[in-house]
């Protein structure tokens, strides 16, 4: 949920750019060493909390809601940025197509008698969006269209695709659950990452990638996802103890691998923040990026191990 321990580092030029924009602003609001406006961050930190919270217990339709509103606001930031180094995707399709595949798995996937399997919607949404970007891009001519098409079949895979596993999840039973257990493991990680990187943190983990990511920041994320993921799955799913050893470790790993993309698409385009949407926190796919890898690893590990073992599966 963006990179805790690399905040702010992406390169000098930006760094100055920021600092000299602040100072013409005149009285900028109060901010943090990377920048950040602390009141705006923590204003909107609590309301997606809040909001994330209500949802899963008492509205699940209101947070799937929430995940295709992300998706596709995600799905517009990477479209941004790619158009820097000359791809243009073909985002309105890509938009219309996070939210139809969101929106139909978690449908397909909590009304079983309705007859079409939630996997058999999430192929044929995402190969009708992937048909629609490639036919939306054909009247631009046979100049670059191999580079935009690479780029929206980039989109669809890494944000919509990705993202459609958390409406799977919520979908099965003790679906809510599930979902709070996965981001409480994702969010584990960032926390143990950013104490033990402050207070222990001395070999780079990823230098010319994420300079402020160490070794050390590493272990701490394992340790805090790993006793949470433990705590998770013994109080809320009723499953053995191992399962969130292996569940706390596997979301700490990709959800890790999860910064590292985001931060190489940043640093390749030349940007700090994919965009402005979030006031404080910088861009969707700022939070986005460590949830989203470690999607479909939740899903396989507590279908495979918590839903089917319980006679739960459909």
């Amino acid at each position: 949920m963006g990179d805790v321990e690399a905040e702010g580092s992406q390169d000098g030029r930006t760094g100055s750019a920021d600092r000299v924009g602040a100072a013409s602003a005149g009285s900028p609001a109060p901010r943090n060493r990377s920048g950040r406006n602390l009141p705006a961050a923590i204003g909107v930190g609590v309301g997606l909390f809040a909001a994330v919270v209500a949802t899963l217990e008492w509205f699940h339709w209101g947070f799937v809601v929430l995940v295709a509103a992300a998706l596709a606001l995600g799905s517009i930031e990477v479209s941004r940025a790619l158009k820097r180094v000359g791809m243009n995707a073909a985002t309105v399709p890509i938009v219309v197509g996070a939210i139809a595949i969101v929106t139909g798995s978690y449908l397909a996937g909590s009304l079983p008698s309705a007859g079409i399997p939630s996997n058999t919607w999430l192929l044929v949404s995402t190969g009708l969006t992937v048909l629609t970007a490639l036919i939306w891009r054909m009247p631009g001519g046979a100049d670059g269209f191999v580079r935009d098409a690479a780029a929206s079949l980039f989109i669809i895979a890494y944000v919509p695709l990705l993202g459609s596993f958390v409406p799977l999840l919520l979908a099965s039973p003790e679906g809510g659950r599930q979902v709070v257990v996965y981001m409480l493991c994702v969010l584990a990680s960032d926390i143990g990452g950013f104490v033990v990187g402050v207070l222990a943190g001395r070999h780079q983990m990823a230098p010319r990638i994420s300079p402020k990511k160490t070794w050390e920041g590493f272990a701490g994320s394992i340790g805090f996802g790993m006793i949470i993921g433990v705590l998770g799955v013994t109080l809320l799913l009723r499953a053995p103890w191992w399962v969130g050893l292996v569940l706390g470790a596997l979301l700490v790993a990709f959800g890790t691998a999860g910064d590292l993309v985001e931060s190489l698409i940043k640093r390749d385009v030349g940007i700090k923040d994919m965009s402005h949407f979030l006031p404080g926190h910088g861009g969707v796919m700022d939070r986005l990026d460590s949830l989203l890898l470690a999607a479909p690893v939740a899903w396989l590990v507590l279908h495979v191990a918590v839903t089917l073992p319980a006679g739960l599966g459909r």
